[in-house]
């Protein structure tokens, strides 16, 4: 005998939110250009002299990523284009039966717990892992200033 779920006690229309709510949830990694964006986890530490923070990079080229700084807000962006989304027009020697490389970006904004020496700060990449030294602020003012990626 071919037992069907119970759903006793569940509301279809609430089965049917939550279901709606997720499938939301997964689109919105998306950005719209069949680009997939996705957030990366972000160590912070606070150390006496200054901020740091620690963000995995994995599969992307220094040149992929650009650091800025501006108002106590660290500001990461990183695209790198890993294949091509739709077969090359002119290419009439084959088409792809399957594809899964596709372009993948990562944004990121942490809000600083402090000021900043913004123009004394550092950014280094090393195996995959962004490290940026931001030196905290001791009175100078300044404004924004892009961080270079060694």
């Amino acid at each position: 005998m071919t037992r069907t779920p119970d759903f006793d006690g569940v509301e279809t229309d609430t089965l049917f939110d939550r279901m709606s709510r997720q499938f939301e949830a997964m689109t919105r990694q998306f950005d719209g250009t069949g680009t997939f964006r996705r957030n990366t986890a972000v160590d912070l530490r606070d150390d006496p002299e200054a901020f740091e923070i620690v963000i995995d990079l994995p599969g992307f080229e220094k040149a992929d990523i650009d650091v800025a700084v501006a108002d106590r807000e660290l500001t990461v962006d990183a695209v790198r284009d890993t294949g091509t989304v739709s077969p090359k027009r002119g290419d009439d020697d084959g088409r792809y039966v399957r594809q899964e490389r596709r372009t993948d970006s990562i944004h990121r904004s942490i809000r600083l717990p402090g000021e900043v020496r913004s123009n004394d700060a550092t950014a280094s990449y090393n195996n995959g892992v962004l490290t940026v030294s931001l030196p905290k602020r001791t009175a100078d003012d300044e404004g924004s200033h892009r961080i270079d990626v060694e």
